[in-house]
């Protein structure tokens, strides 16, 4: 009797495919993975900052940078200074970045068909339940963990 797949490792397999076949798709518009997410984000986050952007995408601050430098040139986003730090740069989406959004949804809409044929809804339903449910707890713990980073060290007792 075979195994059951570890479920960790089921989980990146399954990402590492999708993500595979969405770059793969995004780049016949001459779009990378990394543009993607960030137009993708900044689009659910209007008003975001570049260094809040960057987390969200798991992309590398300075590399992020370059990516937005490019979007700011072709007229897909602007940057505006934050009214209450000067030195934040805030982001958002131009008007000519929805029809690129609205192909890269395509895309996207096409894997998740693809990935998902023969699955029924009620079960559909019930994944997207039980990842939603994991996402929410995963964030609570990473959040905690954190905070507790960051928590100045206690002082030790003197005897």
């Amino acid at each position: 009797m075979q195994e059951p797949p570890n479920f960790g490792y089921l989980l990146v397999d399954v990402s590492r495919l999708y993500l595979r076949g969405f770059a793969r798709e995004a780049g016949t518009l001459g779009f990378t993975l990394p543009e993607s997410k960030a137009l993708g984000y900044l689009a659910r986050n209007q008003g975001i900052s570049q260094a809040g952007l960057a987390e969200l995408c798991d992309i590398e601050p300075m590399t992020l940078g370059r990516i937005l430098d490019r979007m700011e040139a072709d007229g897909w986003i602007e940057r505006r200074t934050a009214l209450r730090d000067r030195r934040v740069r805030c982001l958002y989406l131009k008007a000519p970045a929805q029809s690129i959004l609205d192909e890269l949804g395509q895309i996207g809409a096409a894997l998740r068909e693809a990935a998902t044929t023969g699955v029924a809804a009620s079960d559909l339903e019930g994944f997207i339940r039980v990842l939603s449910h994991m996402y929410e707890q995963l964030s609570a713990a990473d959040a905690a963990s954190a905070a507790r980073a960051q928590a100045p060290p206690r002082p030790e007792l003197s005897s």
